[in-house]
């Protein structure tokens, strides 16, 4: 009766006032952003992280979470109308929302998205509900020598997440780690990397950093558009009920793609990029209809679209467990938590077990909200499309600046911003992944923090750090994601 009463008091925290309009809100300006290529949720989230300080820790995190799900979804127009998808999420749902689109079912493919993605990611969240006993019993195994293997976990991902460049990411990995140092930390008790400059003597804002990553770095790479984003004029004309209908007809593709998602989302270094071609390949090998696959099969935006919010919700696995941030938004969520005084970790799963499923039930809330929107609203969102991009950047870069500067009234973030913006674009430009920077800049702390303590109760021995079988597992675990990469060129020559 106890995990009963946790739930209630759960939704009654989501169904709270801020927090439901805060939700509303969050949905409405992520799916705006995901309609519009070149945004993302990581810009959005950026953006909004410093004025989350006016809110309480619960409503700040499903403001940020509210805007990572609707971007998610947001993608998907413009992928079903001119072929270009809004996010990489969205990717997948090109390949037969865009023929759906050209035969005249552009209506009908933007219901079956819409849709797939809400039941997708209530799905992915009843799971996680489900799980949460199996999650209590594993996180309250973890004390502070687990906690650095799973920083280090977490930093070991960047030979992962670089996908092929395996010497960029290690350098921007460490560059990461580096900045995370600069400041005066508790432990040692003597500034570094300060220069002299009191400005310094509390580090260098990941806040600030991910904001110029993802705001301003975009920013420029935007500049280089000129007028709207969509040239072309297109139709939304149709009834509701085909697409819904596909969707109520087909539950075991729709529970599939809801299952990959979470599933897939819940692996650090994957994200919706990669689950949502992993479930419409598994829609493509099992399906054995007359309609192909690319050229309009319906079966195949529901099966893209179905994993899309599914992802998120397995991306907050990691994220509230061990404070491992699985992808650039998923970060910037943390920095939501951490900014908020929310430390990941056994507490969230334990004593404040109805905050960790009040953010879940929030996101299946969210999912509700997104069907409404994509069922009975996406044809005015379409228009977003054709906002010219003289109008986008200038908004964007204002709110990042003043939203840098009223996080620490330390006028150094502005230079942060500023500067890391322009570090941001050249990495995309030249194939440095902005991910192991992000990895390298959050989890630099955690891992130090973790480190002395777990030396203090050791005095010293690193013995500590391969004393229990999970802390060995961990270590394992390290072990395979700095050799993945070489293993998969095995692999690939055998």
């Amino acid at each position: 009766m106890a995990d009963v009463g946790v739930l209630f008091e759960a939704i009654e925290l989501v169904f709270s006032w801020p927090a439901i309009g805060w939700l509303v809100v969050g949905i409405l300006f992520g799916t705006i952003l995901g309609v519009i290529p070149g945004l993302g949720p990581g810009l959005g989230m950026a953006i909004v992280l410093p004025f989350t300080l006016l809110l309480d820790g619960f409503a700040a995190v499903v403001l940020l979470m509210a805007i990572y799900l609707g971007t998610t979804y947001g993608g998907c127009v413009t992928a079903i109308l001119i072929n270009t998808p809004g996010t990489a999420q969205a990717a997948a749902t090109c390949l037969d929302g865009y023929p759906m689109s050209r035969q005249g079912k552009a209506k009908e493919a933007l219901v079956i998205s819409a849709a797939s993605s809400s039941i997708g990611g209530i799905i992915a969240g009843l799971g996680i509900l489900a799980l949460t006993p199996v999650l209590v019993t594993i996180v309250l195994l973890f004390g502070s020598p687990e906690y650095f293997l799973v920083a280090l976990l977490g930093i070991s991902l960047i030979a992962i997440v670089s996908r092929g460049e395996m010497v960029k990411g290690l350098t921007a990995g460490a560059f990461g780690l580096l900045l995370s140092t600069i400041g005066y930390p508790v432990a040692s008790g003597q500034p570094r990397f300060t220069f002299g400059s009191f400005m310094l003597y509390d580090g260098i804002s990941f806040i600030a950093v991910l904001i110029g990553l993802f705001a301003i770095g975009e920013m420029i790479k935007l500049s280089a558009e000129t007028g709207g984003i969509a040239e072309s004029d297109f139709e939304i004309e149709g009834p509701i009920l085909p697409g819904l209908r596909t969707v109520l007809n087909n539950p075991i593709t729709q529970l599939k793609s809801g299952v990959i998602g979470g599933l897939v989302g819940a692996v650090p270094g994957a994200g919706a990029s990669i689950s949502n071609f992993v479930s419409y390949a598994e829609a493509v090998r099992s399906d054995s209809g007359d309609v192909p696959y690319g050229d309009g099969n319906p079966k195949g935006v529901m099966a893209s679209e179905g994993a899309n919010n599914a992802t998120v919700f397995g991306a907050l696995v990691p994220t509230l467990s061990f404070g491992i941030p699985g992808s650039g938004s998923t970060a910037i969520l943390l920095g939501g938590l951490l900014m908020h005084g929310i430390r990941p970790g056994p507490q969230l799963f334990e004593t404040e077990l109805q905050f960790t499923q009040g953010l879940v039930i929030a996101l299946m809330v969210g999912c509700v909200v997104i069907g409404f929107i994509g069922v009975f609203l996406v044809s005015k969102l379409a228009a977003f499309t054709k906002i010219d991009t003289n109008y986008i950047i200038p908004i964007i870069v204002v709110l990042a600046l003043v939203g840098s500067l009223t996080f620490r009234n330390n006028f150094i973030d502005i230079f942060t911003v500023v500067l890391f913006g322009i570090i941001g674009f050249i990495m995309v430009k030249n194939n440095f992944s902005i991910v192991a920077l992000v990895l390298g800049v959050v989890l630099g702390p955690i891992a130090e923090e973790n480190l002395i303590r777990s030396l203090q109760l050791s005095q010293g021995s690193l013995d500590i750090f391969v004393s229990e079988p999970l802390s060995i597992f961990l270590v394992l675990l390290i072990v395979v994601a700095i050799l993945s990469p070489f293993i998969d060129q095995l692999m690939n020559k055998v």
